[in-house]
C-alpha cells in the first residue's frame, strides 16, 4: 500500500452490455500518477473525461452509474472492485459505449485482464483514509457501518425469504489474493420476475444465464448451479468495494453492511466525505516509498480465480 500503482501496457476487451445488448469495446491504459481512474467516455463525435469519483455519481438504482452532461458509463462496480484489489491508483479506461462490459457478471475477467496489462510501480506515495471513528447510516431495513481496523474489511449480512438465498453472512479482509480466491467469481445476480419486467421495459437486454445469476421461484436456473454456496454474498462484498472505491482514496476501515445496495453505499461514501472529523489521511514519507520501490514487486496467480 506504499506507492501508488499502474498498469504496465495497455490492454483491450470487448462485451455486451447488461441493459443496451451493446457490443461495446473498453481499452485500459496506464497512467502516471496522481491521475485518479479516469473513464474517456465517447459517443459519435461526443466525449467526456469522467473521473471515477463519489462527485460524477449520477444513478444508483440498478447499478452504479457515473456521468458528466449527457454522456454516462453503468455498471462500473464490478471493474472498480478488480482495481481495488490490485491496488491500482491510476488508469485511463477508453470506452465506446454507455456500460461496462458486464462479461461473465463478476470481477474476474477484470482480475485477468489486469494480470495480462501487468501492474506497474509508481514513484509516488499513496494517500489513504483511515477512519478513526465509527460512522452508521440506516435506511429502512438497510444498514451500513463503519468501523476503524488496520485493514480494509466488509462482512455483509445478506436476509431474502427466498429458499435459495435465505441469510448469508461473509466476513472478508482484502488482499489481492484473498478477492481472487474467493470474492472475483462470484457474480451478480436477480429473480426471474425482476430479469422479465426488465426486459419488458427495454432493459436487461444482454442479459443472460451467461452473465447472472437467475433465480426462479425455488431453484437455480443456471444448468451449472452456483459457483459457490453463499455466492450471493460474496457478490453483495463485491459490490461492496466497488462502491466504496470512489472515495477517490484507498480506504482503511471495516465496512459492514445489512442488506445493502448501490444507494446506500453511495451515501455512506459522501457521509464519509462530508465527516472529515471521523477519519484521517496516511501518506508514506518519499524514504519509504524508496525503500518498497527497491523490493520484489508483489506478484498475484490468476489461477485463484474460479472460471
Amino acid at each position: 500500500m506504499i506507492y501508488q500503482c499502474t498498469i504496465a501496457k495497455a490492454a483491450t476487451l470487448k462485451g455486451i452490455g447488461l441493459h443496451t445488448g451493446r457490443e461495446i469495446t473498453m481499452r485500459l491504459l496506464p497512467a502516471a500518477a496522481g491521475t485518479g481512474i479516469l473513464f474517456h467516455r465517447s459517443e459519435g463525435d461526443k466525449s467526456r473525461v469522467i473521473e471515477a469519483l463519489s462527485a460524477n455519481v449520477v444513478d444508483t438504482r440498478m447499478a452504479t452509474v457515473i456521468g458528466k452532461g449527457d454522456l454516462r458509463v453503468s455498471t462500473i462496480e464490478h471493474l472498480m472492485a478488480a482495481l481495488v484489489a490490485c491496488q491500482i491508483d491510476n488508469l485511463v479506461i477508453e470506452i465506446d459505449g454507455p456500460e461496462v462490459p458486464i462479461l461473465d457478471g463478476s470481477a474476474a475477467p477484470f482480475i485477468r485482464l489486469i494480470h495480462q496489462a501487468g501492474i506497474a510501480r509508481l514513484a509516488r506515495s499513496r494517500k489513504v483514509i483511515a477512519i478513526t471513528k465509527p460512522l452508521t447510516l440506516v435506511e429502512g431495513e438497510k444498514r451500513v457501518s463503519l468501523i476503524p481496523s488496520r485493514f480494509l474489511r466488509v462482512s455483509f449480512d445478506l436476509n431474502f425469504s427466498h429458499p435459495c438465498i435465505r441469510q448469508q453472512q461473509r466476513s472478508f479482509k482484502l488482499s489481492t489474493e484473498s478477492f481472487c480466491s474467493e470474492i472475483a467469481s462470484a457474480r451478480t445476480f436477480g429473480f426471474l420476475e425482476e430479469v422479465e419486467y426488465l426486459k419488458s421495459v427495454g432493459l436487461a437486454r444482454g442479459g443472460s444465464l451467461a452473465n447472472a445469476v437467475v433465480i426462479g421461484k425455488d431453484s437455480i436456473l443456471n444448468p451449472e448451479g452456483l459457483r459457490y454456496g453463499d455466492e450471493f454474498v460474496r457478490h453483495k462484498i463485491l459490490d461492496t468495494l466497488g462502491d466504496f472505491a470512489l472515495l477517490g482514496y484507498g480506504l482503511l476501515g471495516h465496512i459492514k453492511s445489512y442488506k445493502a445496495g448501490h444507494d446506500i453505499n453511495h451515501k455512506m461514501v459522501e457521509k464519509i466525505l462530508a465527516t472529515p472529523d471521523s477519519w484521517r489521511f496516511v501518506e508514506f514519507s518519499e524514504a519509504a516509498v524508496a525503500e518498497a520501490l527497491r523490493l520484489p514487486l508483489p506478484a498475484f496467480n490468476p489461477d485463484l480465480v474460479q472460471a
